[in-house]
């Protein structure tokens, strides 16, 4: 014979008895799993916490503040070998920060196979960081008509260094990168 004894029967709340405090809106119930955010959503913390925003502050890796004085002067120095590294080293860390753009391998690849078309890329880029955050970007695509056709202008493409790398280095500060 099997044993039919009925289940315990909770004994009735009293309601002047402390609540535990409703969960945050947004968050799951207890004991469930929230579903994943749609492709593209910014995270959500289930806890109530703000939601964190891609390239802000904690996000990622910050990146490292490169002079573009002493960059220039690498660059001369190596006779341009240094301006694949640049790209290389840039893309990488902005890829690492938002976990979106081109990354080091390819960016160098597109660099060392049609330079003018990296410029642009990496103008954007940098732009990109600013947008994320809700700033007015001070570089984009455009900027890279400093380097091309500019380039036929020895001059012009230093201009888009200038512009470029200051701007990714202002960038890096603002996250606090010493430099």
């Amino acid at each position: 014979m099997t044993d039919q004894t009925p289940p315990p029967i909770d004994p009735p709340s009293d309601p002047t008895a402390p609540q535990p405090p409703p969960p945050a809106y947004g968050a799951p119930a207890p004991g469930q799993v929230p579903p994943p955010p749609p492709y593209g959503a910014v995270p959500v913390n289930p806890y109530g916490a703000p939601p964190v925003a891609y390239g802000a502050p904690g996000y990622g890796q910050i990146g490292k503040v490169r002079s573009t004085g002493t960059s220039i002067l690498l660059f001369i120095v190596t006779l341009g070998i240094y301006g694949y590294v640049w790209w290389w080293k840039t893309h990488d860390e902005m890829k690492n920060h938002t976990g979106q753009g081109l990354g080091g391998p390819i960016a160098f690849i597109i660099a060392f196979l049609i330079s003018p078309v990296a410029a642009f890329l990496t103008s954007d880029e940098v732009g990109k960081l600013y947008e994320r955050r809700g700033q007015a970007k001070p570089v984009s695509a455009i900027t890279g008509l400093w380097y091309f056709p500019g380039m036929l202008l020895l001059v012009l493409p230093i201009v888009w260094f200038v512009k470029t790398n200051g701007a990714l280095n202002d960038y890096w500060k603002s996250l606090g990168a010493q430099g």
